[in-house]
């Protein structure tokens, strides 16, 4: 019997190199091929994803077509000019119906989301609650008043996904806390916005939705993580909006889009209903777990025009609902007498911290501002933040952290990244080991490159 069997061939012992070339090639190309139908099944995911926003941007048309076409005379330009205290007036005293503002906005952010893409989803479910607000005996504070929502705060019948693929497929089963509270106060929850991938970053732009740019200026980033949040109300196509904000992600989209934005005290407003543990509003899958028990506190909190939006919102929400629907929220309303007190006020400042420099645009609005608020009678006290590098390196990112990034790498287990976050994944993916010799290195010339380095490798 003849057989073609190299082991034959060889004295005993010896090993075909061509059998090992072969044996690699073939491992390596099942390899490709495996990882080649994985990428292909998140494209699909993706692809399913954005054909499922096409179709709700859709459905936002049509409904803003017919409303329009039923209602020729609205006038959408007065409309979109009120501020949202006036516009809440107007439809608590019935001069302003709610299908006009709800449809008006609609419109509007149809028209803003195809400029900047800002839109994720259209919430269908909001012409419901504008029949249920309707039917309220009593009129809460933002009766009628349209309010977009932040991709990942749970809002039922809707996903979640912080830009990441693994929560395409899982609708909320409930709303959020936060939700709940604003539908009770008479808002009408009408969109959800795009957000960076896993949310840790300053620009706004996910495999699944795309980019979302500055409407000021599309060359330019409209900030994040709440980003898709400043780019539609910059637009006009929204009034008011929920951001959340761990390092900035209310705070920084309100500054490059020119809004007023309000980081609340930690644990101010309910955090429950997160898109992953089933009770937080805020990302605590990306990051480490003792980032929300011992360092770092994040918050929701309101995003809008002008200042006294933001006041009117938190009048709002700390009510007797949110109190009751989650009791780890101090029960603590508005204080009203200490917002509108007149009374002359110490208020301390800084325009450097010591750590981060300033830009001096940055320097020059903090100059200008405590000028101002001298002149009003203010007393303005120069201080430093103490211990600034401690809580910074140890507190905040050591905080967020904690688990080495361990959490966050997981999440994007069966993901693209985005480009935008590729090189700060790459550092978190180095092992620890990696990491604690280039911070030995760079400890001389980068300091501070050095201590990051260091708080990236957990607090293990």
């Amino acid at each position: 019997m003849i057989q073609a069997d190299w082991r034959l061939l060889l004295p005993e012992g010896e090993v075909d190199p061509r059998a090992v070339v072969a044996l690699l090639c073939g491992s390596a190309a099942v390899v490709l091929a495996l990882r080649w139908v994985a990428q292909r099944r998140i494209q699909e995911k993706m692809e399913q994803a954005r054909r499922t926003r096409d179709l709700s941007l859709e459905r936002m048309e049509k409904v803003a077509r017919q409303f329009k076409q039923q209602n020729p005379g609205i006038q959408a330009g007065r409309i979109l000019s009120l501020p949202l205290v006036e516009l809440a007036e107007k439809l608590k005293e019935g001069s302003l119906s709610p299908e006009s503002v709800l449809y008006t906005y609609i419109d509007q952010a149809l028209e803003v989301t195809r400029e900047v893409n800002c839109v994720t989803d259209f919430m269908q479910g909001c012409e419901e609650q504008l029949r249920e607000v309707q039917r309220q005996k009593e009129r809460g504070l933002l009766y009628g008043v349209p309010v977009s929502i932040k991709d990942h705060i749970g809002c039922k019948g809707h996903v979640s996904t912080g830009g990441l693929v693994q929560f395409l497929s899982r609708a909320e089963e409930e709303d959020s806390v936060i939700v709940q509270v604003l539908k009770r106060q008479g808002a009408i929850p009408f969109v959800k916005t795009n957000v960076p991938q896993s949310m840790i970053n300053y620009d706004c732009s996910n495999l699944i939705f795309g980019q979302t740019v500055n409407p000021l200026n599309h060359q330019k980033s409209p900030g994040g993580s709440s980003g898709g949040e400043g780019a539609l109300i910059a637009g006009g196509g929204s009034i008011l909006g929920l951001g959340t904000d761990v390092a900035g992600s209310i705070r920084l989209p309100s500054s490059f889009c020119g809004l007023c934005g309000l980081k609340p005290t930690g644990n101010r407003l309910s955090q429950e209903m997160d898109y992953v543990t089933g009770h937080l509003c805020i990302p605590s899958s990306v990051m480490g777990v003792l980032a929300f028990v011992v360092a770092v506190t994040a918050t929701v909190g309101p995003m809008a025009r002008d200042v006294d939006s933001l006041a009117l919102c938190m009048r709002a929400l700390l009510c007797d609902d949110m109190f009751r629907l989650d009791p780890t929220v101090p029960p603590l309303p508005f204080n009203e007498e200490v917002y509108s007190s007149s009374a002359p006020l110490r208020i301390g400042y800084y325009d450097g911290d010591g750590y981060f420099q300033p830009s001096p645009s940055m320097r020059r609005a903090v100059q200008e501002t405590k000028k101002l608020l001298q002149e009003a009678g203010h007393t303005l006290i120069p201080f430093t933040p103490p211990r600034i590098d401690y809580m910074v390196d140890e507190l905040f990112t050591r905080g967020l952290f904690s688990d080495g990034a361990a959490n966050l790498l997981d999440k994007l287990k069966g993901d693209i990244v985005d480009p935008n976050l590729k090189s700060q994944i790459n550092c978190y993916r180095l092992p620890i080991l990696v990491k604690r010799i280039l911070a030995l290195i760079l400890k001389p010339v980068y300091p501070r490159i050095a201590r990051d380095l260091n708080a990236l490798c957990g607090v293990g």
